[in-house]
């Protein structure tokens, strides 16, 4: 199959990520924290090893403030349930993923305020409405580094800029943007930053992590065992330990870790340029094409490896559809568990089919892909396809 559907999940994973994973699941892997045997202690060491490398691609000062999760959700749930509360004043995006707005709606149900800026029909943020929306009770600014519609990259440091100059937490929902685009918590200003290790990052499913800045308040999202403070029946507050109640995703972890080495290899800057290459050859050859409407900046230098489109007459699901059982070609059609983004783009009523190439992805795949599309366009167009 030609894979082009990484902005859901990466696919493959690099070699020495599936052998960190087996590394740990067949060889070591014990409970962190509990034991003081040697499997435990290693296990411990692996996962520490995996902070490490994330504070490294990211200019974490400190480890200690990354807390693992088992997804990105999760991190963004933690962060937002554990620090608003009633009378507090957020400021968003209209092109954020439901992994944001559906929490702050619970939020908003219980005494939160918020305001969503729309962004334009490329999903493109103005800086100037969100600058003017901020409140005397405004706490935070959050932002999605990336559109999972449209791949509209989010002008992170200009608003995390914002932020600090305003006293408010700037929080990053990095979950299109890690892996395929440089994010520095230090030169962005970001407060909080919440990242999924299964796509950009190349790590397994099932793995994530948060970040918060030091002297921010959260209140953990779940109380259980932590390794630490065993005979208090109170939740601690210690990082990362407080945050991380109950067994760790151990070789997902420490697999995770393996990913982030291969990135800081290769390096994001290349990353970066190879995705974006292979984005634009798709985009031209599908603007190309009679009858086919894209969505989102014309430039993929605003973007990520994403290209949104569909074919005219045919239904978004269906092309997707008709991609996998005709072409063997791996992609989504939907509405991206982002309703306010197609909203945004105007693709409200009918979605898109979503392209998400990535570091795997070959030219020849593009051009296999382009052409499939022109296949379906054409034959749609002279009444030829059923």
């Amino acid at each position: 199959m030609i894979y082009l559907d990484n902005s859901a999940t990466s696919f493959p994973k690099p070699p020495e990520v599936l052998a960190a994973f087996m590394d740990a699941a067949g060889n070591y892997c014990a409970n962190p924290g509990r034991s003081s045997h040697f499997m435990a202690a290693r296990t411990a060491q692996e996962i520490f090893k995996t902070r490490l490398a994330a504070a490294a691609l990211f200019n974490i000062e400190d480890p200690g403030r990354i807390i693992f999760t088992k997804n990105c959700t999760e991190a963004v749930n933690m962060a937002l349930g554990g620090i608003l509360k009633r009378g507090d004043h957020v400021i968003t995006s209209s092109m954020e993923h439901n992994s944001v707005m559906r929490p702050l709606r619970r939020l908003r149900e219980n005494g939160v305020e918020v305001t969503v800026i729309r962004c334009d029909r490329r999903g493109r943020l103005p800086l100037l409405d969100m600058a003017a929306a901020v409140r005397s009770s405004t706490r935070m600014i959050v932002l999605t580094a990336a559109s999972n519609v449209t791949g509209t990259k989010m002008p992170l440091r200009e608003a995390g800029r914002i932020a600090a100059s305003r006293g408010i937490i700037f929080m990053v929902d990095a979950a299109q943007g890690a892996g395929h685009m440089e994010l520095d918590v230090k030169r962005d200003h970001i407060d909080i930053m919440a990242a999924p290790g299964h796509k950009g990052l190349l790590g397994p499913q099932g793995t994530g992590f948060l970040y918060v800045g030091e002297g921010i308040d959260m209140k953990p999202l779940l109380a259980g065992g932590t390794g630490s403070r065993s005979k208090e029946l109170s939740q601690p507050g210690d990082f990362p330990d407080g945050y991380e109640a109950g067994t760790l995703n151990g070789p997902g972890i420490i697999a995770l870790g393996a990913a982030m080495r291969f990135i800081m290899r290769k390096g994001v800057r290349e990353i970066e340029r190879e995705e974006r290459s292979l984005t634009e050859e798709l985009r031209e050859g599908l603007e190309s094409i009679e009858g086919v409407e894209l969505y989102g900046p014309p430039s993929a230098a605003e973007t990520t490896a994403v290209v949104a489109a569909n074919i005219r007459g045919v239904d978004c699901e269906e092309a997707s559809r008709i991609l996998n059982d005709r072409f063997a070609i791996g992609v989504r059609g939907g509405f991206h568990c982002s309703g306010l983004a197609h909203i945004t783009i105007g693709t409200e009523s009918r979605g898109a089919v979503r392209f998400s190439p990535g570091i795997y992805t070959s030219q020849e795949d593009i051009e296999k892909a382009v052409e499939a599309v022109r296949e379906i366009a054409s034959l749609k167009s002279k009444g030829l396809w059923k």
